[in-house]
């Protein structure tokens, strides 16, 4: 591709055990422009176990990535889709797929087996970050913030004479709904959102968990008992079979109308086609969404010019501590599998 490359080499970490120091190791970052876009990161930590590669590109072609995986024992990826005729044809070289990131359904995990390859995820990496951005948008929303500066900054003053014409509202007493809720960063919006006093409900499937629940927060296995008690509904489920399109006109007509709909999960889970008949036509009150379905949306996609869904690129996970942080434990992930001991292991 058209993508820079640098290398940087080091000998294997000290604590490697022995049959791993005897070899020199070869890792690539197929998209590191998708994590270092602002040139602000420090990849030593990974320079400091293996021979490193760099490809300075987001969005990587399937012909690039195969032939950016030649020679290389271990991958990182950020978000790539890679198709399952790339993977299938992937050197007996590589050996892990490390995931710069939570989601991992970009990559095809039984034919990754299959082949002899691990697959492992950062799982923790963004809780706090995710989780003040969820927060952001409930109060961004109470106090109608978006709509105020967009008025001002057309020339309008009218809100400065009382003709106040949106929604301005109090958040203590209301309900937040936590859509698979019980896990790190549902817990960390839990403990926010309980000091702002909302109430918290949280849907999870299978029998109700106990532990690490807050005693003040609802547990239901109804999603339907969720969508009908919130004012505010936040989506904290991988997606996978089981939820892409789980957000639909069904569930959505379950919905209060003045709820708002918050994803900083993954766009499949909701359908946005649904989403904005259901917002047109005053099945629900709003939607701030921060991970859309493409990404980026196509450039005629009516989300843009709704007044009513605030949208964001995917930053969730960009505030750079969180992204070094990201580049520390992508670290870990691999010392541990060269050390024979792999940690967050998804297939």
């Amino acid at each position: 591709g058209d993508s820079t490359e640098c290398a940087v080499q080091s000998l294997m970490a000290s604590e490697a055990p022995m049959e791993a120091a005897s070899k020199r190791y070869k890792v690539v970052v197929l998209n590191a422009g998708r994590l270092n876009f602002d040139q602000r990161l420090d990849f030593s930590p990974l320079a400091a176990i293996a021979e490193l590669t760099l490809f300075e590109d987001s969005t990587p072609q399937p012909a690039d990535i195969l032939e950016r995986v030649a020679g290389h024992d271990i991958l990182i990826t950020k978000e790539i889709n890679i198709p399952s005729e790339i993977l299938a044809s992937f050197p007996s070289s590589v050996k892990l797929i490390c995931e710069a990131g939570t989601g991992y359904n970009n990559h095809d995990c039984v034919l990754a087996r299959g082949k002899g390859i691990t697959i492992c995820n950062i799982p923790e990496y963004s809780t706090e970050a995710v989780a003040h951005l969820v927060i952001t948008f409930i109060l961004t929303i109470s106090c109608s913030l978006v709509p105020q500066t967009r008025m001002l900054c057309d020339g309008k003053r009218d809100n400065f004479t009382g003709k106040f014409q949106h929604p301005h509202f109090e958040l203590n007493g209301m309900t937040l709904g936590l859509i698979g809720g019980s896990g790190c960063i549902g817990s960390a919006v839990t403990k926010i959102a309980l000091a702002l006093g909302l109430r918290v409900i949280i849907s999870t499937r299978g029998l109700k968990p106990t532990i690490g629940i807050h005693p003040d927060v609802q547990v239901t296995t109804s999603l339907e008992e969720l969508l009908r008690k919130s004012d505010f509904i936040s989506i904290h489920c991988p997606q996978n079979e089981n939820t892409v399109n789980m957000i639909s006109a069904a569930t959505l007509q379950l919905c209060k109308p003045s709820a708002v709909i918050i994803n900083t999960a993954r766009g499949g889970i909701i359908n946005e086609e649904d989403l904005v008949d259901a917002l047109n036509n005053g099945t629900i009150a709003g939607a701030c969404l921060d991970v859309q379905n493409p990404e980026p949306p196509a450039r005629d996609s009516p989300l843009f010019n709704m007044e009513n869904v605030i949208l964001t690129p995917h930053i969730g996970w960009k505030r750079i501590e969180t992204r070094q942080r990201l580049i520390t434990l992508v670290s870990q992930n691999i010392s541990a599998f060269l050390q024979g001991h792999p940690i967050n292991v998804v297939n």
